[in-house]
């Protein structure tokens, strides 16, 4: 005759107390005191009958602790693929899974994703740029109960656990490279410098900062995209476009240009191509440099001289504050320890590659000219 399963109420049966009791007691989560004495008749009479605790609760509530949530602006440009990369490869080995929400930079896609955190119930929650100002107050309190990690500009003021990149520094390095260089006259191009893309502008105004204080900042032409582009859906060749189209518009109106700039390696692959397109050499007769160091940066006809800020690295540290975060937090002792706050930060360091060297000599520029002008 098979033998009948042994439940909680056998074992209450046998140790003299309450089923809650049992459960309390061998689920070691305890909501009164109880005395040594009934612990150890509970445990005894769970050890004589052969009870188990069920499997599948216990599984269920793990499956639910294991999952981080992403929110990423853009799922085509090869920093935030290169960001994705680390958060999952650090996630994968603590056995969690991701919830990527693409905010596409809409305020009420970024609004919505915020609203289902409750019913996503996040072990943690990593933000792969700044949260929109309008959203930071929530992300603050969202923060206090959920781990919350922000890859941001340095210079955002948000009380939460941050690896920093400071954006104003990038530009600068880029900005003495060229000077160092020998190059005077300069253009940047850019995606919309919009109020809520303050990174981007925050890396402009560092390379213009470098070139004024050379005395050098009225040879800046500063080219960026419409702010229409941020309200379409961003296409994988978005910022390529922008560094293509707006280099066809610089070349028309500008004839002193030695080098020029984009504000990230998509959008100096695109510089890059225009240049082909209008038979310029690089860098014989213009220089062009990146950032971001993604893969492609390598790839290219001729390698791109980039900025390097440990991307991929940015990622799995976000991963390891929120690990760190929740260990604290599981903690018996967590009334009682002090709360950090963690502040990350790689120093960039510029790539030199082969798109970047000294300006062309005047004489040599001028010759140029002239022949173009013999074509039209």
């Amino acid at each position: 005759m098979e033998r009948k399963k042994v439940t909680s109420s056998d074992v209450a049966k046998r140790a003299g107390v309450s089923q809650a009791t049992v459960s309390m007691v061998l689920n070691k989560k305890y909501n009164v005191s109880f005395s040594k004495e009934v612990i150890r008749r509970v445990e005894e009479a769970a050890q004589e009958l052969g009870y188990e605790l069920p499997r599948r609760r216990v599984k269920k509530e793990n499956r639910r602790e294991k999952l981080l949530v992403v929110f990423c602006p853009n799922l085509t440009n090869p920093y935030y693929v290169m960001l994705l990369q680390g958060i999952e490869s650090r996630a994968t080995e603590q056995g969690f899974g991701l919830f990527v929400c693409n905010t596409q930079r809409s305020l009420e896609l970024e609004e919505r994703y915020l609203k289902m955190l409750p019913a996503l119930n996040p072990q943690g929650v990593i933000y792969t740029c700044n949260p929109s100002r309008c959203f930071m107050s929530i992300v603050e309190e969202l923060s206090r109960t959920i781990p919350f990690a922000v890859i941001n500009n340095q210079n955002e003021k948000l009380d939460v656990d941050a690896v920093e990149l400071d954006n104003s520094k990038l530009g600068r390095i880029m900005a003495r490279h060229l000077l160092d260089l020998g190059h005077k006259h300069v253009a940047y191009i850019a995606p919309p410098l919009t109020v809520r893309q303050k990174q981007r502008s925050k890396r402009v105004e560092g390379f213009m900062k470098e070139f004024r204080e050379a005395g050098l900042g009225d040879n800046v032409v500063i080219k960026a995209a419409n702010e229409s582009i941020d309200k379409d859906v961003p296409g994988i060749d978005s910022e390529y476009r922008i560094g293509y189209d707006l280099t066809k518009e610089l070349l028309a109106e500008e004839r002193d240009l030695t080098a020029i700039v984009g504000l990230n390696d998509m959008i100096a692959f695109g510089i890059l191509d225009a240049l082909y397109d209008e038979k310029y050499k690089v860098p014989g007769d213009m220089s062009v440099m990146g950032c971001d160091n993604t893969l492609f940066a390598k790839m290219h006809k001729v390698s791109l001289t980039t900025i390097e800020h440990f991307v991929i690295y940015k990622g799995r540290d976000a991963c390891d504050i929120i690990m760190k975060k929740m260990k604290t937090r599981q903690s018996r002792y967590a009334d009682m320890e002090p709360v950090s706050i963690y502040h990350v930060e790689y120093e960039p360091k510029l790539v030199v590659r082969g798109t970047t060297s000294y300006p062309l000599g005047t004489q040599k520029k001028e010759g140029k000219r002239k022949t173009s002008k013999k074509k039209n």
